[in-house]
């Protein structure tokens, strides 16, 4: 983070996301299901610059972790208030950042069944999900990696084995 606010950044993006794999045997696998997307997987956060180029991903964890969980565990507040950096993030992140006079991390509104959201937070919806479009493509690249459906490890082997696929990504996107 630090080396993007020294080249001029200002905004990191940060995404988590779910990388689908195969079911392992035993009870130690329940935690790597994913009730949301009805999957096994493992759970990582991914962080890109504005252009989407992937800068850094956390360790994996299993596919049931929510990303505001990641994102505590990581220390990813205190990271970007150090390097003086600010981030677009989904609603996942929501209650991250509760600095109301100077906010780090921005995420949209939310909408509940007492609260509809206004035209305003409904355009400002949208402006956010167009500026946040690069980390989503950022996780697609390191997922089109085609074997990793097929992995059934543990998460510090994934862990490993995604940083490996970050520079391979890396080198492929920006050749």
């Amino acid at each position: 983070m630090k080396k993007i606010a020294r080249q001029g950044g200002k905004v990191v993006l940060i995404d988590g996301t779910l990388v689908h794999t195969q079911r392992r045997t035993g009870k130690a696998d329940r935690k790597n299901y994913s009730g949301k997307h009805h999957r096994h997987g493992l759970h990582f956060l991914a962080l890109t610059d504005e252009r989407g180029r992937l800068v850094w991903i956390s360790a994996a964890r299993p596919g049931r972790t929510y990303d505001i969980t990641a994102a505590r565990h990581d220390r990813i507040l205190a990271h970007l208030r150090a390097a003086g950096l600010g981030t677009l993030t989904d609603l996942g992140f929501r209650g991250l950042d509760n600095d109301v006079l100077d906010p780090v991390i921005v995420t949209g509104f939310h909408a509940s069944r007492t609260h509809k959201l206004t035209p305003g937070e409904k355009g400002a919806n949208r402006v956010l999900a167009v500026g946040r479009a690069p980390v989503e493509h950022g996780s697609a690249h390191l997922k089109n990696w085609r074997f990793l459906s097929k992995l059934r490890a543990d998460p510090v082997r994934a862990t490993r084995l995604l940083r490996a696929l970050l520079v391979l990504t890396n080198l492929e996107v920006n050749r």
